[in-house]
C-alpha cells in the first residue's frame, strides 16, 4: 500500500471516530446541566427581585415606550410576544409565564417544552426594553437560545428522575406532555392565523413543534433503527449546541480582552479607579473607598482582568492552566457582583463559565450536594417522629416458666 493510500485511510478512520463520538452521545451532561441551572436561577431572580418594577422595565410604563419598540422591531425582526397586545393583563400572563418557565426549566421539568417557553420568555421581555441591561442580559439572551438545541436534562433534572423510575423498554406514556403539546400548538396555531408570527419565526416554532411530536411517534411506533437514528440525530445537535456555548464564552472574553488592551486607562492600570468612585457601582462605599484608595491594588486587578481574559482562549487545551483561570474568573465575577453591585451580571457570566468545568469536580459537586439533602431530609424526618417513636423498645415480658415471651 503506497503511503498516500495510508494517510487517506487515516484520515478516513479519524473522521469515523469523529463522527461516532460526535453521535453516540450527548456530550457534557454535567457542563450542559449546570448551564441550564445557573441561567435558568439567575433570570429566574432577576424576574422575581424586579417584580415591584416590571411596569417600568417591560411594561406600559416602560421609557422605551411602545412605539419605539415598535420601530426598532420592524428594522431587527426580532421577536416579542409583548407586542402582540397592548392590555395589562396580556403583560401580566407573559410575565408569569416567563417566572413559571424559568423555575420548571432549573428544576428540569419537562426540559425540552420548557427551554423553548424560557427562550420565548427571555427574548419576549428583553426584545421589549433593549436598553434595561447591565451586560448579563445579552450572555442569557444568547443562551437562553442555544439551551434549545442541547439534551440539558440528562442529569440532575426531575426529567432524569422519571427516565429512572421508568423500564427502559416500556412505551412511553406521557399524557402531560401530550397535553401540553396540544396547547402549545393551539396557541401556536392562534399566533399564526392573528397574523403575529413572521414566516421565520413560524418556521422555528413549527420545526421545534413537529420534532416533539416525530420523537414521541418514533418512541412508540418504532422503537427499534427509527428511534437510534433520530437519538443520533438528537445528539448531533446537542453537541453543536454545547460547541456554540463554549464558543460564545471564549469569543466573549476574547473580544472583552482585546479591547481593554486598547484602552488608554487599562494600558495605564487605572481602569477600576473609575466605577469604585461612581455612585451607581458602590453599594459598599467603605468597602470601594479602601479598594480605590490604594493604588496598587488597583492596578494589580486591573492588569489582572486583562490578562486572564486574553490568556483564556489559549487555555483551553492544558486542563490545568484553564482551571486556574477559571477559579480566577469565577472569583473575580464573584468579586464583582459584592463590590460593583451587580449580581445578576456575574451570575450570568459564572453559569457561563461553568460549561468549562471538569466533570469530576461537577460529580463531586453533584455528590455532595445529594449528601447534604439527604442528611437535612434525615434530620427532619427525625424531629418529625412522634415521641412514642423515638422511646426506646421495651422487651415483651416473659413467661415466668416458659421463659418465652408473652404475644
Amino acid at each position: 500500500m503506497s503511503a498516500n493510500a495510508t494517510n487517506v485511510t487515516r484520515v478516513e478512520h479519524a473522521v469515523t471516530r469523529a463522527v461516532e463520538r460526535v453521535t453516540r452521545q450527548a456530550l457534557g451532561p454535567y457542563q450542559t446541566a449546570v448551564v441550564r441551572i445557573g441561567f435558568a436561577l439567575t433570570w429566574l431572580l432577576f424576574l422575581l427581585r424586579e417584580f415591584p418594577h416590571r411596569h417600568e422595565l417591560y411594561g406600559p410604563d416602560s421609557p422605551w415606550s411602545r412605539g419605539l419598540a415598535e420601530q426598532l422591531l420592524q428594522l431587527n425582526d426580532a421577536f416579542t410576544v409583548l407586542m402582540w397586545s397592548d392590555s395589562d393583563a396580556f403583560f401580566e400572563i407573559v410575565y408569569g409565564l416567563a417566572v413559571l418557565a424559568s423555575l420548571a426549566l432549573m428544576l428540569g421539568w419537562r426540559t425540552r417544552t420548557m427551554s423553548v417557553l424560557f427562550m420565548i420568555g427571555v427574548l419576549s421581555l428583553q426584545n421589549r426594553s433593549v436598553f434595561m441591561g447591565d451586560g448579563g442580559d445579552n450572555v442569557i439572551h444568547l443562551v437562553a437560545i442555544y439551551l434549545v438545541l442541547t439534551r440539558c436534562g440528562q442529569v440532575w433534572s426531575l426529567d432524569a428522575r422519571r427516565r429512572a423510575r421508568t423500564a427502559p423498554d416500556a412505551p412511553p406514556r406521557d399524557a402531560v406532555g401530550v397535553w401540553l403539546w396540544s396547547v402549545l400548538g393551539f396557541g401556536l396555531l392562534a399566533a399564526t392565523l392573528l397574523g403575529h408570527l413572521s414566516w421565520g419565526w413560524a418556521l422555528i416554532f413549527y420545526g421545534l413543534w413537529l420534532a416533539q411530536a416525530v420523537w414521541w411517534m418514533v418512541q412508540r411506533l418504532w422503537p427499534g433503527e427509527p428511534r437510534t437514528v433520530c437519538d443520533q440525530l438528537a445528539n448531533l445537535v446537542h453537541n453543536a449546541g454545547l460547541l456554540i456555548i463554549m464558543v460564545q464564552v471564549v469569543f466573549v472574553y476574547a473580544t472583552a480582552g482585546w479591547y481593554k488592551v486598547q484602552g488608554t486607562l487599562w494600558q495605564d492600570g487605572t481602569a477600576l479607579h473609575y466605577p469604585l468612585h461612581l455612585d451607581y457601582f458602590t453599594p459598599w462605599p467603605a468597602l470601594s473607598d479602601t479598594l480605590g484608595g490604594s493604588g496598587t491594588m488597583v492596578m494589580i486587578i486591573t492588569y489582572g482582568t486583562v490578562i486572564v481574559q486574553v490568556a483564556f482562549p489559549f487555555t483551553l487545551f492544558n486542563r490545568r492552566i484553564k482551571n486556574v483561570l477559571l477559579a480566577l474568573m469565577i472569583i473575580e465575577h464573584a468579586s464583582i457582583a459584592v463590590i460593583l453591585g451587580l449580581p445578576f451580571f456575574s451570575l450570568a457570566m459564572i453559569a457561563a463559565d461553568a460549561v468549562f468545568l471538569p466533570t469530576v469536580f461537577l460529580m463531586w459537586i453533584g455528590g455532595w450536594t445529594v449528601a447534604g439533602r439527604d442528611r437535612l431530609i434525615g434530620r427532619r424526618r427525625r424531629a418529625a417522629e412522634p415521641a412514642a417513636l423515638k422511646a426506646p423498645r421495651q422487651s415483651a415480658p416473659a413467661d415466668v416458666e416458659s421463659g418465652t415471651p408473652l404475644r
